[in-house]
Parts: structure tokens; C-alpha cells; sequence
């Protein structure tokens, strides 16, 4: 049943928050145009449910020659990569928006660990070789937010130290999982 109630969630809050959504992203995607040449979307393959690749969907905040498509090298502050419009849409998350279409094609999650991009490594070290329980993340769908993220561990993970406290958070989403926690989380999110 929690499956089925997970799916109907995402289902229905998936497709609100496109509707809601759409005429903020059609602005989005024309300032993205204007900015900067190049496609408005940035497709990324990151692991998935059962560390299955999927094709992760954002807002195009790189400039178009620059996008680094295995996350080899995390952003830094004033990244000369990011776009004027794509230091706004990081700085609020807003580049995550398309990805709810990947929430309605069933690939991902409105609550769930974040997907992170094959090569994206803490301390110049992989992800999956600084934390041993990190393939646990992968047993369930990817979310667009979740846990460590109304908790602070949102963004770049510089140091080990940082992955560490963000995989923590995904365990513990993973072993508390329900539906008050999903809307909860979607509530924070919001506020955070």
C-alpha cells in the first residue's frame, strides 16, 4: 500500500505543481533565451531507483559551451560557468522545476534522496567511495527535494564531511517514509 500511496503523491502533486507552475517556468525558459544562447533545458543522467541512469531534467544555468554533463567538477562561487539567470535559478532552486516531469514519466519522486550526477565526487573522492551505505539511497525513487534538504544539506557537497550528514538524512527519510513525512516535506521546502 505504501507504494501505491507513494505513486498516487507524486501523481497528483506532480501534476498541481506543473499546472501551478507552468507560466513561472515559460518565464523562466524565455530569460533563460534571453541570457544566454543556447537550449533552455539541461538533460543529466544521474542513478535512479536501483542505480538504474535516468535522465534528470533542469533549467539550462550554464552557458551552453560550458555544461559539464557528469558533474566532473562542482560549482564554486562565482562559478564563471553559471549565467546571470542561472545564479538566480541555482540560488533558488528553480532549475529543479523541470524535473517534475520526470516525477509525472514515473522516474522520480517528489520526496525522496536527490539524485546525484555519475562523476559529482566530496573531497576529490566519488561519492559512493566516501560513504559505504550511499547504494542504499538507490532503493528508492530520487526526489526533487527531501530530508537533507529542509535540513540544510542542500547543494554542493565540497567535503566528505558534507555527503556524510546528507546521506544520513537520506537513511533516515528512507527508514521513516509516510505520507504526513512527504507533505511535510513539501511544506518546509517552500519555507527553506
Amino acid at each position: 500500500w505504501g507504494v501505491l500511496a507513494k505513486w498516487l503523491l507524486d501523481l497528483t502533486l506532480g501534476t498541481f505543481f506543473v499546472v501551478l507552475g507552468a507560466p513561472l517556468m515559460a518565464l523562466i525558459a524565455l530569460c533563460i533565451k534571453l541570457d544566454s544562447p543556447g537550449p533552455v533545458l539541461f538533460r543529466q543522467y544521474r542513478y535512479g531507483f536501483n542505480q538504474q541512469l535516468i535522465g534528470v531534467f533542469k533549467f539550462r544555468t550554464m552557458h551552453a559551451n560550458m555544461t559539464d554533463h557528469d558533474a566532473d567538477r562542482l560549482t564554486q562561487r562565482q562559478d564563471p560557468r553559471v549565467t546571470r539567470v542561472g545564479a538566480i535559478l541555482r540560488r533558488f532552486g528553480l532549475d529543479e522545476l523541470p524535473q517534475l516531469f520526470n516525477v509525472l514519466a514515473g522516474q522520480m519522486s517528489i520526496v525522496g534522496p536527490r539524485p546525484h550526477a555519475t562523476q559529482a565526487k566530496a573531497g576529490g573522492k566519488l561519492y559512493q567511495d566516501v560513504v559505504d551505505q550511499y547504494a542504499v539511497r538507490h532503493k528508492v525513487r530520487p526526489g526533487i527535494t527531501g530530508w537533507a534538504q529542509i535540513h540544510g544539506w542542500r547543494g554542493n557537497t565540497h567535503t566528505e564531511e558534507a555527503l556524510v550528514r546528507r546521506v544520513e538524512h537520506d537513511l533516515y527519510y528512507i527508514d521513516h517514509w509516510s505520507v504526513l513525512l512527504d507533505l511535510r516535506i513539501v511544506l518546509r521546502t517552500f519555507w527553506v
